[in-house]
């Protein structure tokens, strides 16, 4: 949200887009890893290990989407193709190409409990922020694993390493943090099945290149007097 001295008459727009394609990549990266257990296999091969895993498919199982804005539409595209079974919640609970069933806002717990994989793509605002805790990382399957490529502070930190520790939960790839860099001290690093990304989800090589794209069409928009696009809603926060 804007700074205080920002004039409540000023409209704002952000980068929204510019991420659609980098990001939903970075999420199957993800995906792959974990089901494929691939940083096992890597470890294998530093230690010049020759063991074969037996890993289950992605197709068949389900993907929970928390906010299926424009990253989580096309994520279900891809998950889609890769016949998974999508399910998810947005704003406004319309059918969905690519999604088998969307809910609500108050259909999370619905949607954590019948996933495999849980992704968190939701905005962080006051009714989100802490909203992956004790009480929803409970709702979900000891085997699913969590993704967080959203913001830092919608997951309570030391509830997840706790319910990862003690196996309540497979594990969490995580990509954004309420602190960043994470500090060498966290125990995120170290807790057993939680996966780190440093913030790379939405970075591709022509990323800056996009958004000054897209800022300089709008001050052209500006000028002219058309709509701005991309245009944020600051009575929902996004």
């Amino acid at each position: 949200m804007p700074p205080p001295t920002c004039p409540a008459s000023a409209v704002l727009t952000c980068a929204r887009g510019t991420h659609r394609l980098s990001m939903p990549e970075h999420i199957l990266a993800a995906l792959f890893m974990v089901a494929k257990q691939i940083p096992g296999i890597v470890l294998d091969q530093r230690e010049s290990r020759w063991r074969r895993r037996v890993n289950d498919t992605l197709a068949g199982k389900t993907l929970g989407i928390l906010g299926l804005g424009a990253i989580g539409a096309e994520v279900a595209r891809k998950a889609a193709a890769l016949d998974m079974r999508v399910i998810g919640t947005r704003r406004d609970a319309a059918p969905m190409a690519h999604v088998d069933r969307v809910l609500g806002p108050d259909g999370i717990g619905s949607v954590l409990g019948d996933s495999d994989f849980v992704l968190v793509l939701l905005p962080s605002v006051t009714s989100t922020r802490g909203i992956i805790n004790k009480q929803t990382l409970a709702l979900m399957k000891p085997s699913a694993w969590l993704l967080n490529f959203a913001r830092g502070d919608l997951v309570v930190d030391a509830d997840l390493v706790e319910a990862a520790a003690a196996k309540r939960i497979a594990g969490a790839v995580l990509d954004v943090f309420r602190e960043e860099p994470l500090p060498v001290t966290s125990p995120l690093w170290t807790t057993e099945n939680i996966v780190i990304f440093p913030h790379v989800g939405g970075l591709h090589p022509r990323r800056d290149e996009l958004v000054a794209e897209l800022w300089v069409d709008n001050l052209e928009r500006f000028a002219t007097g058309q709509p701005l696009r991309e245009v944020v809603d600051r009575r929902l926060g996004y």
